[in-house]
C-alpha cells in the first residue's frame, strides 16, 4: 500500500503548506513495514505557533502524533486514500 503515484486535490495544494505535506507522506513511508489500512487520517491543529498532527487508522489502529514548529500552522481534518491504483491526499471536504 502507498507505493503508487501520489497525488494532491486542489485543496492540499492550495491550503496545506508543502513542508507539512511532505511530512504526512513521510509519515504513511515510515510505517509501509506495518500493516498499513487504505485510509489513512490526519488530524492538523495549531497550537501556540506549533503544528500539531495526529495521524491514525482504523485497522490495526495506529494513533501517532508529532509536533513542530512552522510559520504556517493550519487546522484541516485531511484523508490520505489508497484505491489500489493511485494515493490521493485530500481535504475531508473534498470527499
Amino acid at each position: 500500500m502507498f507505493q503508487n503515484a501520489r497525488y494532491l486535490t486542489r485543496g492540499i495544494n492550495e491550503q496545506i503548506p508543502p513542508i507539512t505535506q511532505l511530512l504526512m507522506w513521510q509519515l504513511i513511508d515510515q510505517r509501509r513495514a506495518q500493516t498499513l489500512d487504505y485510509l489513512q487520517v490526519f488530524d492538523l491543529t495549531e497550537e501556540d505557533g506549533k503544528q500539531i498532527i495526529e495521524h491514525s487508522q482504523e485497522q490495526q489502529p495506529h494513533n501517532q502524533r508529532v509536533i513542530f514548529f512552522t510559520d504556517e500552522p493550519v487546522t484541516a481534518h485531511i484523508y490520505v486514500i489508497d484505491d489500489g491504483n493511485n494515493s490521493t491526499m485530500l481535504l475531508a471536504e473534498e470527499y
